[in-house]
């Protein structure tokens, strides 16, 4: 449950956005019989830090002041107290409802009918520069209610950023455009560094957590295209484990990306963000992590992010120091 307007808001409800956008909070219509799956305990070695500090609320105030959606707040991201306390946030652009309803995320569903904010590029831009960061992760929501995807809109925001600050590197994790080259084109070639597209869990089980508009095949695509179009651009992509793959898929997942020369795996454990989402099949513990990122490293990736709480964008700053995220050390 959350507040909007001081009114308590229940997951799964409707709800009408300051915009005048209608959206189902967290993105799933109540059901009682995704209900009726407990959400369980979870084992320990998913225990995460929890929001505090100085440094947390200056974060805090900064997303506030200026208008902007967080992936960390609106994806319900167990690592928001870690990556807030040490002053960085993961922007999330385009507003904060998705126009897809993929049943493993948090992030409200519904139609914005065209709705942008036309200050957003320089909005953004600012922000990163009071955080004082070198290294920003833009994430957006799908926005199929925009002609081109809201490509244009995701390019003016990296390019906004480098305006501002052009030393900061930035990531970009983008919607699949719908698989129009053209609309991908617009983001690459927008002066960012690296280019993200979520494959998000093995080819089988794809039409059962995202949407139908998504596909396994269309992210592979997308992402090897991206990299033909511009071979300096890093690709990334990241799978959720617990969801019922096997890891005979996890091998295959990896050798798909592997033959499409994406630079960059991260790997993360799947944890239900409502009772309306989908359950947990497997709490995969970190000795597996540790093997499935060995496996990456064997087929050649650049890096392989693999561990409990990793997301796409956690400690993606640190994914040049070929550390495991620095995840090993502080194990």
């Amino acid at each position: 449950m959350s507040d909007f307007k001081g009114i308590p808001v229940v997951t799964g409800s409707k709800v009408q956005k300051p915009n005048g956008t209608r959206a189902i909070k967290n993105g799933m219509k109540a059901s009682k019989k995704a209900a009726s799956v407990p959400i369980g305990r979870k084992p320990d070695w998913l225990r995460a830090r929890l929001p505090t500090g100085e440094k947390y609320q200056a974060v805090k105030k900064n997303v506030r002041e200026h208008k902007l959606a967080t992936v960390c707040e609106e994806s319900m991201c167990p690592n928001i107290g870690e990556c807030w306390s040490h002053g960085t946030a993961t922007i999330m652009i385009m507003g904060d409802t998705c126009t897809r309803a993929c049943r493993f995320c948090a992030v409200d569903t519904g139609n914005p009918r065209g709705w942008l904010d036309p200050q957003e590029p320089e909005h953004c831009a600012e922000s990163v520069e009071i955080m004082g960061l070198n290294y920003i992760v833009l994430t957006s929501v799908d926005r199929d209610d925009l002609p081109d995807g809201g490509a244009q809109h995701y390019a003016d925001c990296v390019k906004a950023i480098k305006a501002r600050t052009p030393d900061v590197r930035v990531e970009a994790l983008a919607p699949d455009f719908r698989g129009v080259e053209a609309y991908v084109d617009k983001v690459v070639d927008s002066g960012l560094e690296v280019f993200a597209q979520n494959v998000e869990t093995v080819e089988r089980l794809t039409h059962v957590v995202r949407d139908a508009r998504a596909g396994y095949r269309q992210t592979l695509d997308v992402l090897e295209h991206a990299k033909k179009h511009n071979p300096d651009v890093l690709t990334k992509t990241s799978v959720m484990l617990g969801l019922g793959e096997t890891e005979d898929e996890i091998a295959q997942v990896l050798d798909d990306l592997a033959a499409i020369g994406v630079d960059i795996v991260t790997f993360g454990q799947y944890l239900r963000p409502t009772v309306n989402h989908l359950p947990v099949k497997r709490y995969v513990p970190p000795a597996d992590f540790a093997k499935y990122r060995q496996w990456g490293l064997a087929r050649g990736f650049l890096e392989v992010v693999s561990g409990p709480l990793v997301r796409s964008s956690y400690r993606a700053d640190r994914v040049f120091d070929k550390n495991n995220a620095g995840l090993d050390q502080t194990a």
